[in-house]
């Protein structure tokens, strides 16, 4: 499965952009899918989770109530929903698929920056 993330791009702060997450090469439907975030000289860290279904969405704490996830899986695409962006919130994002909820992600994207000006 490859994916390939887009939608970032340049944003004020308090503005919204919506990223998207397609997938070749095989099926998204049986896959947990998350997005994830890297901001200049530091780790990556975990943003948003949903399972294959769309239930059960992941937020980490600094993201909740601004960040929607979702999915459609009939266009193998996943997205990410960010609201009220903060200047905090300009890094690379990536999404990401695996099989297990207790596995590691499995595939990754290449990513796509995302930059929140003041």
């Amino acid at each position: 499965v490859q994916l390939q993330a887009s939608g970032g791009g340049l944003v004020q702060a308090g503005g919204s952009l919506r990223l998207s997450c397609a997938a070749s090469g095989g099926t998204l439907s049986a896959y947990r899918m998350g997005w994830f975030r890297q901001a200049p000289g530091k780790e990556r860290e975990f943003v948003a989770a949903i399972t294959w279904n769309g239930g059960s969405p992941l937020f980490a704490n600094s993201v909740k109530d601004r960040f929607a996830i979702s999915r459609e899986n009939a266009k193998n695409t996943v997205y990410l929903q960010m609201n009220s962006l903060k200047p905090e919130d300009t890094a690379v994002y990536y999404c990401a698929a695996k099989l297990l909820a207790h596995a590691e992600y499995e595939y990754w994207g290449q990513g796509t920056l995302v930059t929140v000006s003041s």
